[in-house]
């Protein structure tokens, strides 16, 4: 991705039925994966606890995660799943 790649980014409250409660995730969906800098660097910028990248994988409605905190990669976030899931949903991916 270049510097001038147009991208979006949701922040989601998972766990939560109304906005500023539940656990924040960012969620950025793309169609590739950049670097690992790149996402560690955005997770970064965005400085919430976690955030999940999604990339469709070739199987039809399949995805692939990975989360980042402000720091590093992890193997998992349930609640930046959750919130990856939900945006999925409801920009129909």
């Amino acid at each position: 991705m270049s510097s001038s790649d147009g991208i979006l980014i949701w922040q989601i409250d998972a766990f939560a039925d109304r906005p500023f409660t539940g656990n924040p995730a960012a969620v950025c969906i793309l169609d590739r994966y950049p670097s690992d800098d790149w996402m560690k660097n955005l997770a970064m910028e965005i400085n919430l606890s976690e955030t999940a990248f999604v990339v469709s994988t070739d199987d039809a409605g399949s995805f692939h995660l990975r989360w980042f905190t402000p720091a590093t990669e992890v193997d998992l976030c349930g609640h930046a799943t959750v919130a990856a899931a939900h945006t999925l949903f409801i920009h129909s991916h």
